[in-house]
């Protein structure tokens, strides 16, 4: 089959829905302190029936990163309660196998939410296929960008009621360099050399990655009012002027939240991969690397301090910060 006849079948999809996956159980006070325990979330108001009960919400309510969690199957693929649909959201990626595009990478997760949920609700979500991308080529390989949409709703008497939804895309592609099987008596493949991405500079960035392979860490300050601002930009988000200098930050702040990135796995990052946002004492946040310093070491609110480490023979500086204390 040509590649325009099957994607026309691929597309022809995009705008479907499909049918409800629902919990196995309700929203429940013990999974919501498991799962706090394993995320390391010590909120009073998740775990704590006393103290919640004095706040707005009038007593526990889940944690609002859970929410996909409550509709997992759990260790068995597509072991979902009955009424759950027996549809497949993820069919449009078969079809993408199947001519071809065998290799898929995760590149957005997104939740938001409407509201938190309370023990004793019932969820269930619906998956709707958003997009399919025109094809790209990266350097993992050519393929499509595919986009899906889970909404999450809360079952009432008097309606159903959306409490949330997850914005997921991947990329299905063709790798760049298939590996071949090996022949016996083969020598070892040469193994690539990986560089890093650089960013992009323009003219309200440049002065930041100019200071960065200076060993200084430059953040944007309107010279109207004063105030600082990070990513740069041309505008003053406060007073709207367009002129702006930098002054040099002095590199110190605090882990304001963090990630701990472990797959897919992608060259020539070291894995486990953290990630911090950084809150610098003058009162900006920036997202970098995270260095010396373990998974289960890392704490919000832990302090840092920036340190410029050069990558790809010199051609990419970049501030990454490492813990000034335990």
């Amino acid at each position: 089959m040509a590649e325009q006849e099957w994607m026309s079948e691929v597309r022809a999809k995009v705008g479907r829905e499909y049918g409800r996956v629902y919990a196995w159980d309700e929203v429940n006070a013990p999974m919501i302190r498991q799962w706090c325990e394993v995320m390391g979330v010590d909120n009073p108001l998740y775990t704590d029936p006393a103290f919640a009960a004095t706040t707005e919400h009038g007593g526990i309510v889940a944690p609002p990163a859970m929410l996909q969690a409550w509709c997992l199957e759990g260790l068995h693929m597509n072991n979902y309660p009955p009424g759950s649909t027996s549809e497949n959201p993820y069919e449009v990626l078969k079809l993408m196998e199947a001519h071809g595009y065998g290799s898929v990478v995760a590149v957005n997760s997104d939740l938001s939410f409407e509201r938190y949920v309370k023990p004793g609700e019932r969820l269930y979500y619906t998956t709707r296929l958003d997009a399919v991308g025109e094809e790209k080529t990266t350097a993992l390989g050519t393929g499509y960008f595919v986009t899906l949409v889970m909404s999450f709703f809360s079952e009432k008497p008097t309606g159903d009621e959306k409490v949330g939804s997850l914005l997921f895309r991947v990329f299905k592609f063709r790798p760049a360099n298939p590996v071949k099987p090996a022949k016996e008596g083969d020598a070892a493949p040469a193994v690539p050399k990986y560089k890093r991405a650089k960013p992009g500079i323009s003219d309200d960035t440049r002065f930041f990655w100019d200071g960065c392979k200076a060993g200084k860490l430059l953040i944007q300050r309107c010279t109207s009012c004063g105030t600082l601002r990070h990513p740069p930009g041309p505008v003053c988000v406060k007073c709207h002027s367009f002129e702006w200098d930098s002054v040099e930050a002095a590199g110190t702040g605090t882990i304001h939240s963090f990630v701990v990135m472990h797959y897919p796995e992608v060259p020539p990052f070291d894995y486990p991969n953290p990630i911090g946002l950084i809150e610098l004492d003058e009162g900006v946040r920036l997202v970098a690397g995270l260095v010396g310093v373990k998974r289960d070491e890392i704490r919000i609110g832990q302090r840092v301090k920036v340190e410029f480490n050069t990558f790809d023979d010199g051609e990419l500086t970049l501030p990454q910060f490492r813990p000034v204390e335990p």
